[in-house]
């Protein structure tokens, strides 16, 4: 589990078709199987040497993920797992990515940045509601049903790969894994009965 805030900006050293090699930072001290999120996708620590860490990647992770549009020397946004007890600065994130969607456009504002997305009729985004994009928790506004925007101040802007990025891009998507857990469980209708029997 993750929280969409990125702690580090890398280049890729090696990407295959099963494996992705990127330079962590030296003070982290990685193991074996551990977790970290690149770019948003969950991956497991395979080898270590060095600053250099190694994942085996599925051919799963490549056609549902943006790795398929990334090469070596291309930055990515890395965050390691989340412990218990830490504070959660943006939503959960469980690393485990929906799809891909296409950065339509940028447009720089007097504090800020926004990026407009494709959307397909996407039922799990809501307006002001929470989404991870490439693995950076963010906020959906101006919704519509094939598009959407998120504004990005310049702290998350500096760090993080939207530095490095351009229109046309495309970007992982995890929708909010709360909403799909409400969405599929939400049968019942919401009405003051409902809440009145429940407590409320």
């Amino acid at each position: 589990m993750f929280t969409g805030i990125i702690e580090t900006v890398e280049k890729i050293k090696t990407l295959s078709d099963k494996k992705i090699e990127v330079d962590m930072p030296k003070e982290w001290k990685l193991s074996l199987g551990e977790s970290i999120a690149i770019n948003g996708i969950c991956l497991t620590v395979s080898c270590i040497k060095g600053n250099l860490a190694s994942f085996d990647i599925s051919r799963e992770t490549i056609s549902k993920t943006n790795f398929r549009y990334l090469s070596k020397g291309k930055y990515v946004n890395i965050e390691r797992a989340l412990r218990v007890g830490d504070r959660i600065s943006g939503h959960f994130v469980s690393g485990h990515i929906d799809g891909v969607r296409k950065l339509y456009s940028i447009k720089k504002t007097v504090d800020s940045y926004v990026f407009e997305f494709e959307a397909r009729n996407d039922k799990y985004l809501i307006e002001k509601g929470s989404v991870a994009l490439n693995g950076i928790s963010l906020t959906v506004f101006d919704l519509k049903s094939e598009s959407f925007k998120v504004a990005v101040i310049a702290h998350t802007y500096q760090n993080t790969c939207l530095k490095h990025i351009k229109q046309g891009d495309y970007f992982n998507i995890e929708f909010d894994v709360l909403g799909k857990y409400a969405l599929k469980g939400g049968k019942t209708e919401i009405t003051k009965s409902f809440l009145s029997a429940n407590g409320f």
